[in-house]
């Protein structure tokens, strides 16, 4: 994950709103979200290179988010890959908190990352970047890009801006209006991007929150729409090197009866 806004009670029936955007080297073997076959209560794409996933969620309600943090030359290729760190919290029964509290005094040596891990207690921060203990997400409409959260960022201000309004005039979220806004391909002005070492034209690249590039870009779309009556609707859009669809998935998933259902 790239991009992601998460929206916590802002909707009276819909407690809790994600809409992100991954972006990832076109080329790296990616399995669409699906129920795992050894872990069928587990809900996620997969990255197949390094294993583990960007954003899963589980019968149970419990639901991951991971996006990295960028910071040049500093990478790493021998750190364990950060998307077990998704994967790990979805498939244990340990709470969200104490779950990032752990892997806070754990202190391996991965390269930089944002994490929210969520259950029954709400949504909980946590990054590696940071000196600070984790903490839980307030209400309202938050988001994180390649930086810690709420960094503001033009394309976050952007689509956390669009949500808000969005929200605001619906009694319950619009998915094709949430894809809508994370297809956007309006990049900043120069004199808006962050500088993170990367130079202006990588910059500029990275700065609209939908990346079209023949090599690195927006590889999926997933919205999750949980509900106060026990379930989550999960949707799915894959996009090829030009930004075109060619895949997409929509997931019911029953907290209360511990099942998901797809098409």
């Amino acid at each position: 994950m790239c991009l992601a806004i998460f929206a916590q009670n802002v909707l009276s029936d819909w407690p809790l709103v994600v809409v992100a955007n991954r972006d990832e080297l076109h080329a790296r073997p990616t399995a669409a979200a699906q129920p795992w076959d050894e872990a069928p209560s587990l809900l996620a794409g997969r990255d197949l290179q390094a294993g583990g996933t960007w954003l899963g969620l589980t019968t149970t309600g419990r639901i991951a988010l991971l996006t990295n943090y960028r910071e040049t030359g500093m990478h790493d290729n021998q750190a364990p890959s950060r998307g077990r760190l998704a994967e790990h919290y979805l498939r244990q029964e340990q709470s969200a908190q104490h779950y990032l509290q752990a892997l806070q005094q754990e202190d391996a040596p991965y390269n930089g990352f944002n994490l929210l891990a969520g259950d029954q207690s709400g949504l909980w921060y946590y990054s590696n970047r940071l000196t600070s203990a984790p903490f839980q997400v307030p209400n309202g409409v938050s988001g994180v890009s390649n930086a810690t959260l709420n960094t503001p960022w033009p394309k976050l201000l952007r689509t956390q801006r669009s949500v808000s309004e969005h929200l605001a005039d619906a009694q319950r979220p619009d998915p094709a209006r949430l894809f809508e806004i994370f297809q956007d391909t309006v990049r900043a002005a120069d004199h808006e991007l962050p500088d993170t070492g990367v130079g202006l034209d990588r910059e500029k690249l990275l700065g609209s929150p939908f990346i079209k590039n023949e090599r690195y870009g927006t590889r999926c779309t997933t919205i999750i729409l949980q509900h106060r009556e026990g379930y989550a609707l999960f949707y799915e859009k894959r996009y090829d090197a030009f930004g075109q669809t060619v895949g997409d998935s929509n997931w019911r998933v029953d907290f209360l009866a511990k099942t998901m259902t797809g098409a």
